[in-house]
């Protein structure tokens, strides 16, 4: 758990997200920035949805599925910005995005032994950590990309190569599932924004 008692990874990698870009989101908004999430496609797996009758997993808990459930809330919290946004005023440009099986440091840490042997088996084929920031850059800073994408390598699996649109399911675009995420977002956060 989180020091204010989220599930680490959601808290991480969603609330954290959602609380830090709240808070700078009138400084993006004058300067008519960029917001880009990095988001995985682990969001594929999992259970494929928001567990909001136990978002904080009290029950059941398994590191991968609050994993993947924390990249889907992230990917689906761009997304709903992107669409109030340009429901409003526009000026800030939202780009989601995922590097691909990049070659870091990141399953070295605390991964289960389960995730680092799947790595150990990935990671030959991995690209560079260079090749795993193109699509962080591209959607940073290239022009007339779409807010409602994902972006990321688009060969092997969309794990690695050319850096294009890939594949999206369709549930990480319920516009009613990421509503409902956005209220209990801050509710869980405390900062009561609109993302306008």
């Amino acid at each position: 758990l989180t020091v204010d008692g989220f599930e680490s990874q959601f808290g991480i990698n969603h609330l954290g997200h959602f609380l830090l870009v709240g808070l700078l989101f009138d400084c993006i908004k004058a300067s008519n920035g960029r917001i880009v999430m990095v988001g995985s496609n682990g969001y594929r797996m999992g259970g494929k949805r928001i567990r909001f009758e136990d978002i904080n997993w009290q029950e059941n808990y398994s590191a991968w599925n609050a994993y993947s459930q924390s990249k889907l809330a992230q990917m689906m919290f761009g997304f709903e910005l992107h669409r109030r946004i340009a429901a409003s005023s526009g000026g800030v440009e939202v780009r989601v995005c995922h590097p691909g099986a990049a070659q870091t440091d990141l399953i070295k840490g605390k991964a289960s032994p389960m995730m680092k042997f799947l790595w150990g088996l990935i990671a030959p084929f991995a690209q560079t950590a260079e090749k795993g920031a193109w699509p962080e850059v591209m959607c940073a800073t290239e022009d007339g990309l779409s807010g409602l994408a994902l972006y990321g390598p688009t060969q092997r699996g969309d794990t690695a190569g050319r850096v294009g649109a890939c594949k999206l399911e369709e549930f990480a675009l319920d516009e009613d599932v990421a509503k409902k995420l956005w209220d209990v977002s801050v509710e869980m956060t405390g900062l009561d924004w609109t993302g306008q």
